[in-house]
């Protein structure tokens, strides 16, 4: 049980980014109440201004540099909600100022930059997490511990999906940053498909091998501000499919382009002892499949158990406190993220399967 100083100890936050997906952070971060945002980062004097005003941070604490915010000494710890482009400086920017860190995903643009945070973090480890969030879906939480607990027997294979529809013709979806390769690295992949990585990592352990597939849908799509089509470069589509460690076979398919998928991010495991699912779509719940007597399947909705309800934040304080999960995900988590991301990209444009 945690000490009672480090119990009431509220941690003053440096969040960096303040476009949308910022105002899911900063709510979270209220829920917890253990967490004070007292300076803000963003390219945009704009947002600067009005989410200063609104979260009534003083003037000489919001920041055009992010740089300036990390190496604030009045900072605990840093919160970055940011476009891929930026990624690894900020990371970096953390483990040469010593400030611990939870930092969006994909861990980084390309891999390149993941080997180079590497080499620095053997050199200046810190503590830091990775926004892989769907960690915290309490039915993956409790598909993990029912696979660890072997009550599905022997695991050989499962299917993980990530489908989204926003990206889809009907939609008449423009082109923004999320299209643009100097920016995001990859499409798809990097933003979906690390969830998809993560969560086979998060179920069964390490990859061995696979091989992909990756696809541009809409070969292009209108610029907001001039008009004109621009061709987009990074991929609408991915599926590839993979060995892990204990030598599950999984297969992995994600789209943006799936109409009628809001946020359908699911997996299918498949044991010996029965079959399991578990998804967004009803995440405090779990589907299992199992033989009950000779030639006759039981298939139960079974409720989550209270103990595997645990937020992001939650756990983003035990690392601050120094008490951190062994299912945090971590620097290393991160950086064999993005270590996949490269192979599937190489499988895909090589044709050819990887060996990790």
């Amino acid at each position: 049980m945690r000490g009672v100083g480090i119990a009431m100890k509220k941690y003053r936050i440096g969040l960096i980014g303040l476009g949308g997906m910022s105002h899911s952070h900063i709510r979270w971060m209220a829920e917890e109440g253990r967490f004070a945002i007292i300076a803000v980062s963003d390219v945009n004097e704009a947002a600067l201004t009005e989410k200063g005003e609104q979260l009534g941070i003083s003037p000489d604490k919001r920041y055009g540099d992010f740089v300036q915010l990390i190496n604030d000494p009045d900072v605990d710890a840093v919160v970055s909600v940011t476009p891929n482009n930026v990624h690894a400086d900020i990371v970096r920017a953390c483990l040469q100022a010593g400030k611990p860190y939870l930092a969006e995903k994909p861990f980084t643009r390309i891999f390149e930059e993941a080997a180079e945070l590497l080499e620095l973090y053997e050199q200046h480890p810190v503590n830091g997490m990775v926004g892989y969030s769907y960690r915290y879906t309490p039915a993956f939480r409790y598909a993990r511990e029912l696979v660890r607990e072997g009550k599905l027997g022997k695991v050989r294979s499962f299917a993980i999906q990530y489908l989204q529809d926003w990206g889809a013709v009907p939609n008449q979806t423009p082109y923004i940053w999320r299209f643009n390769k100097d920016i995001t690295g990859t499409g798809t992949l990097g933003d979906l498909g690390s969830h998809m990585i993560d969560m086979a990592r998060f179920l069964f352990g390490e990859f061995k091998e696979l091989s992909a597939l990756m696809r541009t849908l809409i070969p292009e799509r209108p610029d907001p501000a001039t008009g004109q089509m621009v061709k987009i470069e990074v991929d609408d589509f991915v599926s590839f499919q993979a060995r892990m460690s204990g030598d599950e076979v999984g297969i992995f398919q994600s789209s943006r382009n799936a109409i009628g998928s809001g946020n359908q991010h699911e997996v299918s495991i498949y044991g010996d002892a029965g079959t399991l699912h578990a998804s967004t779509l009803n995440p405090d719940q779990i589907v299992w499949i199992r033989e009950e007597a000779p030639d006759q399947l039981a298939r139960a909705v079974i409720n989550v158990p209270e103990r595997c309800r645990v937020t992001q934040y939650g756990d983003f304080l035990s690392l601050l406190d120094g008490t951190a999960s062994e299912s945090l995900p971590g620097f290393m988590d991160g950086y064999r993220n993005q270590e996949i991301i490269d192979a599937v990209i190489r499988a895909s444009e090589e044709k050819r399967t990887i060996v990790i």
